[in-house]
C-alpha cells in the first residue's frame, strides 16, 4: 500500500512540475512583412526569435508575398534545430489601405493545435483590423493567444481597446489567455484599466518599443506601444524587449527588418 501511495505521489508531482515548465512567446510587429524582405533579412529575423516557443506576428502583407514571407521565416527556423509550424490569418475585413494578415509560428515539440485559428468577426464593426486568435495546447493544457494590431494613435485606438476589453469581459474563460500586439497606446494609459480590472497584467512596463528614424544623443527608441497582456491564470517569469539594434550604427539596417522591437514573455501556466 505504501509503495502504491508513493508511486501515485511521484506521478502527481511529475505532472505538476511538467505543467509548471516555462514557455515563452514573442510578439512582433514586422513592418510590411512580405516580399520586400530579403532572404538575409528573414534569416536575421529567425535568429532573433529562435529561442521562443510561440511567435505572434502583426503587419503581414495581405496581398502577394505576405504568406510566402511567413513560410520562408518558418523554413529558416526549421533549419536551426527545432521543428516549427505556422498559421496565417485571412486578410482582415477592412479597406485595402489598412487590411493585413496575422501569423503565428510555434515549436511543435510540446505545443499542439486543433484548428487553424479565426479572426474575431464579432469585433469587425468595432475595429479596423479584427484580432486573430488561436488555441494552443501546451502539454495538453489550453492556451488562447489573441493577436492584434490597432489603428494609428491619431485614429482612436482607445475605442478598439475598449471593444476588445468588452469582448473579453463577455467571453470570460478560466483557461489562460494572452493578448499580444501593437496597441498604439502606452499600457500606462487609462484605457487599459478595464483589462487590468479583469486580471490582466503586462509583460513590460516603461519600455519603448518603436524605432526612430535617427539617433538622438545615442537614443534610437521612441514609443512604448507594443506589449503582451496575460490573464491571471498565467505566472510571469520574465518580460522584456529584444533590442536587435544595440548601437546607433546598426539603426539603418535594423529598420529594414522592422521599426518595432519584439516583446518577449516567459511564463508558466497555473
Amino acid at each position: 500500500m505504501f509503495k502504491k501511495t508513493l508511486l501515485l505521489f511521484l506521478v502527481l508531482l511529475h505532472f505538476n512540475v511538467s505543467s509548471q515548465e516555462a514557455i515563452s512567446i514573442i510578439s512582433w510587429n514586422i513592418r510590411d512583412f512580405g516580399r520586400t524582405k530579403s532572404n538575409e533579412e528573414l534569416d536575421e529575423m529567425a535568429e532573433i526569435v529562435r529561442d521562443a516557443d510561440i511567435v505572434a506576428i502583426q503587419e503581414v502583407v495581405a496581398g502577394y508575398g505576405g504568406a510566402q514571407a511567413v513560410a520562408k521565416l518558418a523554413d529558416n527556423l526549421n533549419r536551426k534545430g527545432s521543428k516549427w509550424d505556422y498559421v496565417i490569418s485571412n486578410p482582415t475585413n477592412s479597406t485595402k489601405y489598412v487590411t493585413e494578415r496575422y501569423a503565428f509560428i510555434w515549436k511543435t515539440k510540446n505545443i499542439k493545435i486543433k484548428n487553424r485559428g479565426l479572426l474575431i468577426t464579432e469585433l469587425d464593426s468595432l475595429v479596423d483590423r479584427e484580432p486573430f486568435y488561436l488555441d494552443f495546447y501546451v502539454r495538453g493544457q489550453k492556451l488562447t493567444v489573441i493577436n492584434f494590431h490597432s489603428r494609428p494613435h491619431d485614429k482612436n485606438p482607445e475605442g478598439e481597446i475598449n471593444a476588445i476589453t468588452d469582448y473579453l469581459k463577455t467571453n470570460r474563460s478560466q483557461h489562460p489567455i494572452i493578448l499580444a500586439g501593437d496597441f498604439n497606446v502606452d499600457e500606462k494609459e487609462l484605457v487599459f484599466a478595464g483589462l487590468k480590472t479583469l486580471g490582466y497584467s503586462t509583460a513590460i512596463t516603461n519600455q519603448r518599443t518603436t524605432l526612430k528614424h535617427g539617433c538622438d544623443e545615442n537614443n534610437y527608441l521612441n514609443y512604448a506601444i507594443d506589449n503582451i497582456f496575460y490573464s491571471k491564470t498565467i505566472s510571469k517569469i520574465e518580460g522584456k524587449t529584444i533590442d536587435f539594434v544595440r548601437v546607433c550604427d546598426n539603426l539603418e539596417s535594423a529598420r529594414k527588418l522592422s521599426d518595432h522591437l519584439p516583446v518577449y514573455l516567459k511564463f508558466s501556466l497555473k
